[in-house]
């Protein structure tokens, strides 16, 4: 592979036209000869670029609305060329070198997004030249670079002028991977949109194929165990509140199981409005709650409900972290992560005093949910489904026994529920004034959830009598409301839609237990 390259001709064609025009002054300046079509031959011959028309230099107008200006052996053959191997051939037809290809493509993406997008105006931003020019370059990059993010155009120049005035080896290979990575994405974005419709209009929630590009981020130490090797990839435009927009502030590099753990955190406590603290051990909520006195309220009722579990955790905060709080957590229990919204400079300085403890943050959310998909890898193949975004309100509930429940006890219905949500199936959750008292989580059997969570809050010396209990699924029999009865239990909220509803309702009658019907599940496997 040739070491360096000098650009001496350059061809420029952009969609997305940002910083093309200090660009092109950059490469005029050092000698580079100026190719380009359309809107951006138009941009840069009006900040007066000196600049050569394609159709100029082949001879063959633009035509078809512009769908055929770059298809042409002058530019293919000028790209392809492989330098000292195709220079008779080139010289025969007249073909010059193009050194340098700054490309990239029509917006598919941020078009299908608009609403009342039709299929026409979608087909008709499926760039085909551009594509074309792209993956030559990226083919040829032994002889020519290939730049198809704006982002990188600082980067080419201070190259050339570093490396000779020249491009090196390793650049142009780089260049090269992130064109067939652009490729790959916009024609993935095109089989996704295309995949899910036909001809009639008729649409499809899920395409016949599935398409998405993630980038690695991080390689990992090990996955959940050392034997398997691991690494972090993000979504290429991921945006909003998640563990893919955190910033790690300090402490030990992120293992696999600390961003699973945090991950969970995270979206549990996003889903509360008041100031809330969950605590997160292997996937699982042991910790929950919420305190209109404020975060540090919120993490010390989170804790005492299973200070056992806690030792380790990942807690998660829905407000920005303060010192009070974290002096709070370094006095009581060690913890792998903590994340909130923010953090202010004394809460920073007193974490550095434990600075293995990884401190993230992330950006503020106004709403709890995301739109999106959700994905289990299994062997062969991948289940996608929606995000489960669902939640109830108030209004919702069924009330089903003769007791209901009080305006208060409702209050407490809905934190245990929104709990619930997030515990690995089958999952119970009993709680009072809007904190936890205790989780049963993943159990074969939702009874032994159900013993298990009393145990927990038992060993932690909370009493369970005149608390609320949360059921991710209806149940199958009587024998997990008697189990509630037996605690003390006052309230119950459950999907409700099994066969034995009569019978579990009657149960909840007989021990005088209010119990509301959602209509909605949240297995969570």
């Amino acid at each position: 592979m040739t070491s360096i390259i000098t650009p001496r001709r350059a061809l420029l064609s952009v969609s997305d036209k940002t910083g093309v025009v200090d660009f092109a002054r950059a490469l005029i300046t050092r000698g580079v000869h100026l190719l380009s079509t359309g809107g951006t031959h138009r941009l840069l011959q009006e900040a007066g670029i000196k600049v050569t028309e394609v159709s100029e230099y082949t001879g063959f107008p633009e035509m078809m609305d512009g769908r055929v200006k770059t298809l042409h052996p002058l530019i293919h053959g000028g790209i392809l060329g492989r330098r000292g191997v195709d220079d008779r051939v080139m010289a025969e037809h007249g073909i010059q070198g193009i050194d340098l290809v700054v490309v990239n493509l029509y917006p598919f993406a941020q078009t299908v997004a608009r609403p009342g997008c039709t299929l026409d105006e979608a087909i008709e931003q499926i760039d085909i030249g551009g594509p074309t020019m792209v993956r030559a370059a990226a083919k040829n990059h032994r002889h020519v670079g290939i730049v198809v993010n704006p982002a990188d155009y600082q980067r080419l120049i201070l190259a050339m002028d570093q490396d000779g005035g020249g491009l090196s080896a390793g650049l142009r290979f780089d260049l090269a991977v992130a064109a067939f990575e652009h490729t790959a994405a916009y024609d993935g974005h095109i089989a996704n949109y295309l995949g899910a419709r036909d001809l009639q209009g008729q649409t499809s929630h899920f395409a016949r194929t599935f398409n998405m590009q993630y980038r690695q981020s991080q390689l990992l130490r090990y996955g959940e165990n050392p034997h398997q090797r691991a690494a972090f990839y993000k979504e290429q435009e991921v945006s909003g509140s998640c563990i893919g927009t955190a910033q790690q502030l300090q402490g030990k590099e992120l293992s696999f199981n600390n961003i699973a753990d945090t991950d969970a955190a995270l979206e549990c406590v996003k889903s509360f409005s008041e100031p809330a603290c969950l605590i997160v051990k292997h996937a699982n909520p042991c910790g929950v709650a919420v305190s209109s006195e404020g975060i540090l309220a919120a993490y010390e009722r989170a804790y005492a409900t299973d200070q056992e579990s806690a030792f380790g955790g990942i807690i998660a905060f829905n407000r920005p972290l303060d010192a009070a709080t974290v002096q709070s957590i370094l006095d009581r229990q060690f913890v792998e992560v903590i994340i909130a919204p923010g953090i202010d400079d004394e809460a920073l300085v007193c974490a550095a005093r434990k600075p293995a403890i990884r401190i993230l943050t992330c950006p503020a959310w106004h709403e709890p949910t995301q739109s999106g998909f959700d994905f289990k890898k299994v062997q062969g193949g991948l289940l996608v489904q929606d995000l489960d975004t669902g939640m109830i309100q108030a209004s919702d509930l069924n009330m089903v026994t003769r007791r209901k429940p009080d305006a208060e006890t409702l209050q407490d219905l809905l934190f245990v529920w929104k709990v619930a949500k997030f515990v690995k199936s089958n999952a119970i959750v009993y709680g009072r004034d809007l904190r936890t008292l205790g989780i049963g989580a993943g159990q074969m059997s939702r009874v032994n959830s159900a013993r298990i969570a009393a145990i927990k809050a038992e060993h932690a010396g909370l009493s369970l009598k005149g608390a609320c209990m949360a059921s991710d699924a209806f149940f199958p029999f009587r024998d997990g409301i008697d189990q509630a009865a037996q605690s003390g239990i006052r309230a119950i909220i459950q999907p409700g839609g099994s066969i034995r509803d009569p019978e579990v309702i009657a149960a909840a009658d007989e021990a005088d237990i209010a119990m509301v019907f959602t209509g909605m599940r949240h297995f969570r496997h």
